[in-house]
């Protein structure tokens, strides 16, 4: 058995969010709140409370008992249209449930910044044009994980120059060889998206496990923060453990589970969504 001693600077939740967070999860202690949850959220537009109690068979009165304890605690909300009512789920609750369960869990940083304990032999520097043929290399080894990426093959060099935001490209070294990358694409032409990106990272196969994706992911949310990135987002696959780990670690929060996004060698394949925001108080560009 191994026995840690506890960090006095350890982050602790707070008081109310943990009374708040109770408070959701002793209401879905009951199966039935589980269920009608469920079917609510997974209903485009209001449902009746007839509706409801026709899909999971379970009678009018005990829907509408149950319907109230969702209401309380601000998972659905109820509007009344004559003599019906009508239940929508509480778009907050989208957000907020997988937020609490990554709270609890200790998955989010108790500020949005990046990891600290960097590796002292890994080197991250700006991206130049003599890197692609490493960078492209790597990428290959990425996509031959079949957890990486819903690319099949590496895009050729014009296609990553276009796509990839100058500023945001950057390459981790060691002993002078490039061991990984990590790029940031704009994810719209609109202006009022400007400070919006998705972000990748990858590491060579023979440099993982070596904290070349710490100094990448360090170098990275840094970066966009100081020039002007107010909010980053990646899609990782759910298998991706290690990914998903080092993403939380650099205060990425889950938004929610893409489920059959797409196919990827002709298999249905679901997607974590995360973002980071620009902590508060940063210069994030004109909209942070």
């Amino acid at each position: 058995m191994t026995v840690t001693t506890p960090r006095d600077d350890a982050p602790t939740l707070d008081p109310a969010d943990a009374a708040t967070y109770a408070s959701w999860f002793a209401c879905l202690a009951e199966p039935t709140r589980v269920r009608l949850l469920h079917a609510i959220a997974s209903r485009p537009g209001t449902s009746g409370v007839g509706e409801l109690a026709d899909a999971l068979g379970i009678g009018q009165p005990t829907i509408s008992h149950h319907l109230r304890k969702l209401a309380d605690v601000g998972f659905v909300t109820l509007t009344k249209e004559g003599t019906s009512t009508q239940v929508a789920i509480n778009a907050a609750c989208c957000s907020g449930l997988p937020h609490a369960a990554d709270a609890v869990m200790g998955l989010l940083a108790s500020r949005p910044c990046c990891p600290t304990d960097l590796p002292g032999d890994v080197a991250v520097r700006a991206m130049r044009s003599g890197d692609i043929d490493a960078v492209r290399r790597i990428y290959a080894e990425g996509i031959a994980t079949g957890n990486a990426t819903f690319e099949t093959e590496v895009p050729d060099t014009a296609t990553l120059d276009a796509a990839w935001l100058t500023g945001h490209r950057w390459v981790a070294e060691i002993d002078d060889e490039v061991v990984g990358w990590a790029a940031a694409t704009r994810v719209s032409g609109r202006e009022v998206y400007a400070g919006v990106a998705e972000t990748s990272i990858y590491v060579g196969e023979a440099a993982r496990g070596r904290g070349v994706g710490k100094a990448l992911i360090h170098r990275q949310v840094t970066e966009a923060d100081r020039q002007g990135l107010w909010t980053l987002q990646t899609s990782i696959f759910p298998e991706n453990k290690a990914s998903l780990a080092l993403h939380h670690m650099a205060g990425f929060r889950t938004l929610g589970v893409r489920e059959r996004i797409a196919r990827h060698n002709g298999q249905w394949r679901d997607t974590v969504l995360l973002e980071r925001r620009c902590p508060e108080g940063e210069a994030c560009g004109k909209g942070g």
